[in-house]
């Protein structure tokens, strides 16, 4: 028998065949189902029975009270300041990894395991990095790149070396039910995708009120009214729909300015950059980033990524200037930079320049 390892159970196909994989491996599975919100009970239910299939223990963990200080009030409180965060990144490091950790130290266990698309691999200088999984469509490792070295020193990634496909056959052999469940989509704790609604009602349950929330103005770049916008928690940099503005030719948000409550329109050229600033910087394949490196830069999930130039300017941020524009750079979203195929470091976009 190889160690006890502790898995998370999402309730979906990738987490349970990594839960399957590493039984048929010999290890000693527990699975563990986190509950971040209320009107989880499906998800539940569809986690205990993928336990009971597999025949290992499940047991859910209550985590609302840290999910809503670590992740819900971020989100909320980026929007509110005009930027556009990723919830993802920050409960995969204040959240999943701590709560499985702390589970697996209870139960002794000496791995965490999850479905992420993603592989780890140790350096010749002795760290661990995240590195890209074989399929590139369902690579997770840009929301991974938080987790630090001791997270990474006790995780187990199995599903990063099969395709989704290859999952889902599995997932069939096994006889688990949610072989032919739909992948989650978007943020889980906003399912009607509704982001505005949600953050007042959140605001609402705290007794608070926010100028994001309240109409001002559209403006062009050089600061003429065009129009009324509903808030700037509706918008961010890049959008299109949703508008509601008949300009006779595409306007994109270019801008969103929390101090005068203005939305900046303007052409899809004016979305594009080559230069940005990133903050709260976590260096995950080395200890310091001296000089300057070249690397990979991806600044949203679904970016395939372009070649930079990144260097230190201060502690934990950084400056990163791309080979070619790059296009709809967001304040709050993260960059992730990548070296040989895994991540060297990343860190949140503060600003960006033409």
């Amino acid at each position: 028998m190889k160690n006890r390892v502790v898995v998370g159970l999402s309730g979906g196909v990738d987490s349970s065949v990594a839960a399957w994989l590493l039984k048929k491996q010999g290890y000693e599975v527990l699975g563990v189902t986190m509950c971040h919100f209320d009107g989880m009970e499906a998800i539940k239910a569809d986690a205990m029975d993928v336990a009971q299939t597999l025949g290992i223990p499940w047991e859910a963990l209550d985590v609302r009270k840290a999910f809503r200080k670590e992740v819900i009030e971020y989100f909320v409180g980026e929007y509110v300041q005009g930027r556009t965060p990723n919830p993802c990144v920050m409960c995969n490091r204040r959240i999943k990894w701590q709560a499985l950790l702390a589970y697996a130290g209870e139960k002794g266990a000496d791995w965490i395991a999850t479905g992420h698309y993603a592989r780890l691999i140790r350096l010749a200088n002795g760290r661990i990095s995240v590195a890209n999984a074989v399929t590139a469509q369902k690579d997770q490792t840009y929301a991974l790149y938080r987790l630090t070295q001791e997270q990474l020193c006790h995780t187990l990634m199995p599903v990063g070396e099969y395709s989704k496909e290859e999952v889902r056959k599995m997932a069939g052999e096994a006889g688990l039910t949610v072989a032919k469940k739909r992948d989650s989509q978007e943020i889980c704790f906003i399912p009607d995708h509704d982001y505005a609604a949600f953050i007042e009602k959140t605001l609402q349950q705290a007794g608070q009120t926010s100028n994001a929330l309240r109409p001002g103005d559209f403006v062009n770049g050089d600061g003429e009214v065009l129009g009324r916008h509903a808030g700037i928690a509706h918008y961010t940099v890049g959008q299109r729909k949703g508008l509601r503005l008949a300009m006779g030719h595409p306007v994109f948000v270019t801008q969103i300015k929390p101090d005068t409550n203005e939305v900046v329109l303007g052409g899809d050229g004016e979305l594009y950059t080559t230069h940005l600033v990133c903050g709260r910087v976590n260096l995950m394949a080395g200890e310091c980033l001296e000089g300057e490196k070249r690397v990979t830069g991806k600044i949203r999930y679904g970016h395939k990524g372009t070649p930079c130039t990144i260097r230190m300017v201060g502690q934990d941020r950084l400056e990163c200037i791309f080979d070619e524009p790059v296009r709809a750079a967001t304040a709050g979203q993260s960059a992730v930079f990548y070296e040989d195929g895994h991540i060297f470091c990343g860190g949140i976009i503060e600003r960006t320049k033409k």
